[in-house]
């Protein structure tokens, strides 16, 4: 194989497909473990690869706190055996049931979730208190994301205060979540993280002072993540590297993470002498890109992209190309998340040659409960 990318047995493939790299994801785990000085210290985000596979190879490299976004995530971690599961969204009504149904169903697993204002907080509390378990929470804190969470500010002081009143709810940290910061200059990037984590240490130096333990800190996600992995006391969350794609390959070169995974695509047809049409609709690439950043092709990087609908991919292909229908196309997205979250399984290839097909389970809103 001249690529490390081209699979040996890839007439056997139909597609599009997903597949995994598995030595690289190997390679991924110890970049990642190279990148900090304490393996404690990380609590991967499990959005990207949603695989059960995935996160037992995680947790057998030492690695045994874990962030997710849905209840499917959390429970697919228990199911692994992950020992500490923050589950990073604000569970009300029927998710916060769900919640509470996990929490009671896998006992050997600690959950956690974020808070960020008192209605949430002591609906959470009462259901929790109704259900005789106590619920570890962190305060969701917001530095300029503007999706969720509270200024750090003195509202923030006060709600940490009034959660630590209620019963059935234990504030134990601060979440803060710094995605808007993604600077392509990394010395830039470096200067607004810092700005922004004064305001969360302040938060933390007034909680010590009023007689809180100190709270655990969780911050940051990829582009953020070498520079919350240089502070002392942080756990760090970063998710896209297990997979990496061509979005964050380009946006964090000073990243030595490589890609793993990849879209396999064929030539279905060709309208035009110099267009191709291929099977990567929306349904198998992630879309919410413009058009040229959606997909690039490993193996025919001079194709521009044209057109994009539910089955269908069209291309411009160079003057005096031979491309032909039924070729292959190895596509690396430039948004594996929610790639990763179009297909209920994907390939594992190693030596070049698929060997296995994990399920993206927590793909699903829902696996047993």
């Amino acid at each position: 194989m001249n690529n490390w990318y081209e699979i040996k047995d890839i007439d056997s493939i139909d597609s599009p497909a997903l597949v995994i790299y598995k030595e690289r994801v190997e390679e991924n785990i110890c970049v990642l473990l190279s990148m900090i000085d304490d393996p404690k210290r990380l609590r991967p985000h499990v959005k990207t690869h949603k695989s059960k596979e995935v996160s037992l190879m995680m947790l057998e490299a030492g690695i045994h706190k874990f962030k997710c976004a849905t209840i499917a995530e959390a429970e697919m971690l228990a199911m692994a055996g992950a020992p500490d599961v923050l589950l990073a969204y604000q569970p009300f009504g029927p998710k916060l049931q769900r919640f509470i149904s996990l929490v009671k169903k896998y006992p050997s697993t600690t959950f956690s979730c974020l808070v960020d204002n008192l209605v949430s907080a002591t609906n959470m509390a009462e259901a929790a208190v109704d259900n005789k378990i106590v619920i570890p929470v962190y305060i969701d804190i917001n530095l300029g994301m503007n999706r969720t969470g509270i200024v750090p500010d003195e509202n923030a002081i006060e709600l940490y205060e009034s959660c630590n009143s209620l019963k059935g709810i234990q504030p134990v940290g601060l979440h803060v979540y710094d995605g808007h910061l993604r600077s392509p200059d990394y010395e830039q990037r470096t200067k607004d993280s810092n700005t922004a984590f004064l305001q969360v240490e302040e938060m933390k130096k007034t909680l010590v002072e009023k007689g809180f333990g100190e709270p655990i800190i969780i911050a940051g996600g990829s582009p953020t993540f070498p520079i919350h992995a240089k502070r002392k006391d942080v756990e760090c969350s970063p998710g896209t590297f297990i997979f990496w794609d061509k979005g964050y390959q380009t946006a964090c070169p000073e990243q030595p993470f490589v890609t793993a995974a990849l879209v396999i695509s064929r030539i279905i047809s060709l309208p035009g002498r110099n267009t191709l049409c291929l099977d990567l609709g929306h349904k198998a690439i992630a879309s919410e890109n413009e058009l040229g950043k959606r997909v690039y092709f490993l193996n025919a990087p001079a194709l521009q992209l044209i057109g994009h609908s539910e089955e269908h991919l069209v291309a411009e292909a160079p003057e005096g190309h031979n491309y032909k229908p039924g070729d292959v196309l190895y596509g690396l997205p430039y948004h594996i998340c929610p790639t990763c979250a179009l297909y209920e399984r994907a390939l594992v290839v190693e030596n070049n040659e698929v060997t296995d097909e994990w399920k993206i389970i927590a793909r699903d809103r829902k696996i047993t409960i």
